[in-house]
C-alpha cells in the first residue's frame, strides 16, 4: 500500500511568511475544508499534531456534515480532547511568550538566539495562543471516524487523563498511544509514528 501525503502550511510562516496569520481555528479550518473537498476521490486521513489536532478535528466535522464523507481515521497528535479546556493566556509580552516556547524543548530551539528569525516567528505564536484560546466544544460534539489520540509519555501540555477524552468526541473507533518524549515527541519517534500510522490506515 502507498499514501500520498500531504501537508498543510499555515499563514504567516516558511513560505507564507507574508500572508496575514489567522487567529481563529474556526477560520483555519473553513480554509483547509475548502482545499480538502477540492482534492480527488481517495480515501482520507488526518494527522495533526497540537493545535493542528483540533483543526483535523474541525475539517473532519465540516467533512461528515457538508459532503458526507469520513475520513478513514483522524490522528490527534500532542493536543487534549477539543471540549477539555487548558489555561492557554494569550502572551502579550516578548520574554514570557519565549520562556513558554523554551519549556516545550521544541527542535528548533536555536532559533531563540537569532532575534531577527524571533520576530518573524512571534506573531505567528501569538496567532496560535489566540486561536486555541477561543476554542470550544462542548463533550457531546462527535465525528463518526475513528480517532488515534498520540501522545509523548513526558509532554506537560497533555496528560493521559485529557488524550482518553478524544474517544468522548467519536462514535468509531478509539485508542491511545503513547510514545516515549515529549511535547515534540515526533522529532525522535518519527520513523515509528510512521509504522504506525502506515498500519492504522492499511487495515
Amino acid at each position: 500500500m502507498s499514501a500520498e501525503v500531504l501537508a498543510v502550511q499555515y499563514p504567516g510562516r516558511q513560505d507564507r511568511h507574508r500572508d496575514a496569520c489567522i487567529d481563529s481555528v474556526e477560520e483555519m479550518a473553513d480554509l483547509i475544508f475548502e482545499d480538502v473537498r477540492a482534492l480527488d476521490d481517495r480515501p482520507l486521513a488526518f494527522f495533526g499534531h497540537s493545535m493542528g489536532a483540533v483543526l483535523a478535528f474541525e475539517v473532519t466535522r465540516r467533512l461528515e456534515e457538508k459532503d458526507g464523507i469520513s475520513p478513514q481515521r483522524l490522528f490527534a497528535s500532542a493536543r487534549p480532547a477539543p471540549s477539555r479546556r487548558r489555561d492557554e493566556t494569550l502572551r502579550t509580552d516578548d520574554a514570557q511568550l519565549i520562556a513558554d516556547l523554551k519549556a516545550l524543548n521544541g527542535p528548533n530551539s536555536g532559533i531563540f538566539a537569532d532575534e531577527d528569525a524571533l520576530r518573524v516567528i512571534l506573531p505567528a505564536i501569538r496567532s496560535d495562543y489566540k486561536a486555541i484560546e477561543g476554542y470550544a466544544v462542548s463533550p457531546d460534539t462527535r465525528v463518526t471516524c475513528p480517532i488515534s489520540t498520540v501522545i509523548g509519555v513526558s509532554d506537560e501540555r497533555v496528560t493521559s487523563d485529557e488524550a482518553e477524552d478524544w474517544g468522548k468526541h467519536t462514535t468509531g473507533d478509539f485508542e491511545l498511544m503513547v510514545f516515549p518524549g515529549g511535547h515534540f515527541y515526533l522529532t525522535e519517534q518519527l520513523p515509528d509514528v510512521a509504522r504506525f500510522v502506515a498500519k492504522r490506515i492499511s487495515q
